[in-house]
């Protein structure tokens, strides 16, 4: 009775992704997750990954992978023509035919989500930290940074909805976001980036033909100005590709700091990469932050769900609020100042700045 309860509950899953978290963004992925909820083969073959592999956005993304590369023609197809059924049918016959080779895309890679739109956060935050503590010059390190497209923040254009822009004009990606509230954002430019370093357990390098293409398989087929942009923004990336940096964040920030350059302020940024960490790896991770600043200023700018971040205040808020907070904490020669500046919702589509912030 064990696996068929095993299969049920897979099913379960694997219907509830179809059914609701595909159903409006993409027809595609909503018909084929129903297929394979309803295909005990499927299921004994996705049953074949580790636990922690088998839900459908890791799935699903390792057999668009397969597509993408070639080795699955018959589902590129279905995908190319936006035909639901015959993808249905041609993900399950893969998943079949192919099984170990979707499995081990899936425990190799890890599903990653769309980054650059989170600059609409960063790039107040950072030229306000740059403004407080009067740094000229930053160096920026992104922690959880994937393939560091948030390391692009200085080079992308953002426009808010009540008018203002950030940025540049001209760059290939231009992004957008919704103000909440009266309060606008600071309008002042991030100064000259002198150092871009990403740190990551598994980071991805988008100059690699492989792991632009899981970048790419991670998004559903049916999306296409989502797959646009994302080329777009690899392609920005690559003109200035930033060091990667491979391994635990606590671990290896000194290495990261000793890339900013001393008449830099070095600026630490944090989105939704915290709540991987236990706490005390969290903690250990501000002590590392304390510890740079021992000779010099350095700035840490946080997007984290409320409380996940040590020392950024909550406001009040409650946890798993549906919003998160936007925090900016200042440690200059062992002296903290934190302050939550904003809230935003959906990985920074929406923003509410709540600092006081003069403009130059």
């Amino acid at each position: 009775m064990a696996p068929a309860g095993r299969a049920r509950t897979l099913a379960q899953v694997y219907r509830h992704f179809g059914e609701v978290d595909a159903a409006e963004t993409s027809p595609l992925y909503e018909r084929v997750a129903v297929a394979l909820s309803e295909s005990d083969e499927a299921l004994r073959a996705i049953e074949t990954a580790p636990a922690r592999k088998r839900n459908p956005a890791v799935i699903l993304a390792a057999l668009h992978d397969l597509a993408l590369a070639g080795r699955a023609p018959a589902l590129a197809a279905a995908y190319a023509a936006a035909d639901g059924d015959a993808a249905a049918d041609a993900a399950i016959d893969t998943l079949l035919r192919m099984t170990d080779s979707v499995v081990a895309v899936a425990v190799r890679r890890q599903t990653r989500t769309d980054e650059a739109g989170r600059c609409a956060v960063l790039y107040p935050a950072i030229a306000e930290a740059a403004r407080r503590v009067g740094a000229t010059a930053v160096g920026l390190i992104d922690v959880g940074c994937s393939a560091g497209l948030n390391l692009t923040v200085d080079r992308v254009g953002i426009t808010y909805s009540n008018g203002q822009t950030l940025g540049d004009p001209s760059s290939p990606v231009q992004l957008s976001s919704s103000i909440v509230g009266d309060r606008p954002v600071p309008t002042r430019a991030i100064p000259e980036v002198v150092a871009r370093v990403g740190v990551d357990l598994d980071p991805i390098d988008v100059t690699d033909a492989d792991d632009a293409r899981w970048l790419r398989a991670c998004l559903s087929p049916d999306q296409p100005e989502q797959v646009a942009r994302l080329d777009a923004e690899m392609a920005l990336a690559a003109t200035a590709p930033p060091l990667l940096l491979h391994g635990d964040a606590v671990e290896v920030m000194p290495d990261a700091f000793a890339q900013v350059p001393a008449d830099a302020l070095p600026v630490v940024t944090t989105t939704w990469a915290l709540s991987r960490f236990p706490l005390e790896s969290r903690l250990r991770f501000l002590h590392r932050l304390d510890e740079a600043a021992t000779g010099r200023a350095v700035a840490w700018v946080s997007a984290e769900g409320v409380g996940v971040a040590p020392a950024i205040p909550t406001l009040g808020d409650r946890r798993a609020s549906g919003h998160s907070i936007i925090g900016l904490a200042v440690f200059d020669h062992s002296a903290l100042h934190a302050e939550a500046i904003g809230r935003c919702w959906s990985r920074g589509r929406m923003l509410a700045w709540l600092a006081e912030s003069c403009q130059d």
